[in-house]
């Protein structure tokens, strides 16, 4: 660059489309524009001005070119290129690598992503794998902010962090609606597989976002009250406000936990509850069969010698005293409501 106000080089190399984006700004907020990854010493070199560089699975090559650049420490370089890590915040020196869960959902299921991001004084690099949104949103509000980007990367990691806390507040409020709406399969009178089922992928899904969400509360916390190198004073309100989020995200999952682990602990018991109506019917039913049964089964013993052969309102009589006997069983369960 030839002088501060002059715009950055637009070309970019393609790298396969790893590299989203990568923009230099100026000390008091404006950006300067795109410039190439071997421009980025260049850009560094005027006092004041920072870069941010935006990545989707990059390649080792990439990663090591960025490590040049930024003098990134090999072990996030490392843990950047591997992915799969728990959410964390890592100092090395005069800079933080921090490594964040994301939440998209993709053709109506929930898929998690991970960004990992390099924050130092005068750059600013996300790394995203697996599902994540583009932070171009993030970006683009940042840099309409241009009182608060004076205040270099830190605001910009604001930015990417409170983008990712709010998109998880949809997903809670989909799982919300999506347990009303399964409320008349619960309380129906015939079971369904499917319901419990999708209970207990939401179940499944909610806990594994709570795994991704509860350690945010830390690191938000830690840039709440430390490393005043890099974050300064007049930005820790915002980032309390992220912390806010999050622990409102967090509590919102445990509400949604709860009542789906109720959920399916109902409709488990309305099934058992219907079973054992069925059951209360078939003994029922069985105790009307069994008296007529008992009665009648006298007449199929082999003797000669029956009180009623001789008597020819025998038999009559005992068909009177059967339809009494089921009647008188069948009004008595009914009245316990066995039938």
């Amino acid at each position: 660059m030839t002088s501060s106000s002059s715009p950055a080089p637009a070309s970019l190399p393609a790298y396969n489309g790893m590299v989203v984006n990568c923009i230099a700004y100026h000390g008091d907020g404006t950006r300067l524009g795109d410039v190439t990854l071997d421009a980025i010493s260049d850009v560094l070199q005027e006092p004041g001005t920072f870069v941010w560089v935006g990545l989707h699975e990059p390649d080792a090559p990439l990663l090591l070119k960025l490590q040049e650049e930024f003098d990134l420490h090999d072990l996030a370089v490392e843990d950047a290129h591997k992915a799969h890590q728990r959410t964390k915040l890592e100092a090395y020196g005069d800079s933080l690598f921090l490594v964040v869960q994301t939440a998209q959902v993709v053709d109506g299921d929930l898929a998690f992503g991970e960004t990992q991001i390099f924050f130092g004084e005068r750059y600013l690099v996300t790394v995203r794998h697996g599902a994540s949104l583009s932070y171009a949103p993030a970006r683009r509000s940042c840099e309409q902010a241009r009182e608060l980007m004076q205040n270099g990367p830190s605001y910009g990691l604001y930015g990417v962090l409170d983008f990712i806390v709010d998109n998880m507040l949809p997903i809670v409020r989909d799982f919300r609606e999506e347990l009303h709406r399964l409320e008349a399969d619960i309380f129906a009178e015939t079971f369904k597989r499917s319901t419990v089922r999708r209970l207990y992928d939401m179940q499944r899904d909610l806990t594994t976002l709570r795994l991704a969400v509860a350690p945010l509360q830390d690191i938000t916390n830690q840039l709440v009250r430390m490393h005043p190198q890099l974050i300064p004073d007049d930005l820790r309100p915002y980032f309390r406000d992220v912390y806010d989020h999050v622990a409102r995200v967090n509590e919102s999952i445990s509400a949604m936990r709860e009542m789906l682990a109720a959920a399916i602990n109902v409709n488990l018991s309305l099934v058992t509850f219907g079973q054992n109506e069925v059951m209360k019917r078939l003994a029922g039913y069985a105790a009307l069969l069994a008296a007529p049964t008992l009665i009648t089964s006298w007449y199929g013993m082999n003797f000669s010698h029956m009180p009623e052969l001789d008597k020819p309102w025998a038999y009559p009589l005992v068909i009177v005293v059967v339809a009494g006997v089921v009647g008188g069983i069948y009004t008595w369960l009914k009245r316990v409501k066995w039938l």
